[in-house]
């Protein structure tokens, strides 16, 4: 699929203002500067005031007098946004993190959420219950100490790049990054160009982010946080103008 067939359908007022708030954490923004940014994006002032007053009445953001910063529902999901952005990784001895889950006897609802969890925090299913991923990343200690999770590390004597490449589809993944990257790069009108950043912070949120010795060559994700930061700056400058 190439750059120009990507959803670069213009976001909601809420997503916009979301995503300003997002961008500029943990600096509060004004009303008036979010406003301002809004007109910038297509967004009538009346959208973004409508949006802001969703948005603190639905937790995601908290009002401070006249500023508005993230609620705590949206402060993990930030978390995870940095870990994609910026650098999450650890030198690699070549240990693999891995995780036991015992799904017998578990409701489909848990079931669903332990993947989820595993899932954020880029493990791979190698089997039914048994969960992977190169020991490169350092781990918030909440997450060791989850109840629903046993962590153990363990070193694989066999080939560490083919078990990688059984449990990512990194040439997929890299090919995808280099589209959206592709579509940040060329497309100048606002609204469309928000789109595609919201599209290069959600596949980031996808990235494995792997040791370098387990990448295939030409790896966009360090170009893509790059790339997303600066538009993060973007954000930021355009908002507290």
């Amino acid at each position: 699929m190439p750059a120009a067939d990507l959803d670069l359908k213009p976001l909601s007022a809420r997503s916009v203002v979301l995503s300003l708030v997002l961008g500029a954490h943990p600096e509060p923004l004004s009303a008036g500067g979010l406003i301002r940014a809004g007109e910038h994006f297509g967004i009538a002032p009346t959208a973004t005031r409508v949006a802001l007053t969703r948005a603190v009445a639905s937790g995601e953001l908290h009002r401070r007098e006249s500023d508005y910063a993230l609620g705590r529902q949206l402060v993990e999901r930030q978390r995870r946004q940095e870990e994609a952005v910026e650098d999450a990784e650890t030198a690699w001895q070549g240990d693999w993190e891995l995780a036991i889950v015992v799904v017998l006897g578990r409701p489909a609802a848990e079931r669903a959420a332990l993947r989820d969890l595993l899932t954020a925090h880029r493990l791979a299913e190698l089997r039914e219950g048994v969960w992977t991923r190169p020991a490169n990343l350092r781990r918030d200690p909440a997450y060791a100490a989850d109840p629903a999770v046993q962590a153990g590390r363990c070193t694989f004597a066999s080939a560490p790049e083919e078990l990688a490449r059984s449990l990512w589809d990194l040439g997929e993944w890299s090919s995808r990054g280099r589209r959206v990257l592709s579509a940040l790069e060329k497309t100048r009108e606002p609204a469309r160009r928000l789109a595609a950043a919201a599209q290069v912070v959600r596949h980031l949120a996808t990235d494995p982010l792997l040791p370098a010795a387990l990448l295939p060559a030409a790896w966009p994700g360090p170009d893509l946080r790059h790339a997303y930061a600066e538009y993060q700056r973007e954000l930021r400058n355009l908002a507290l103008i």
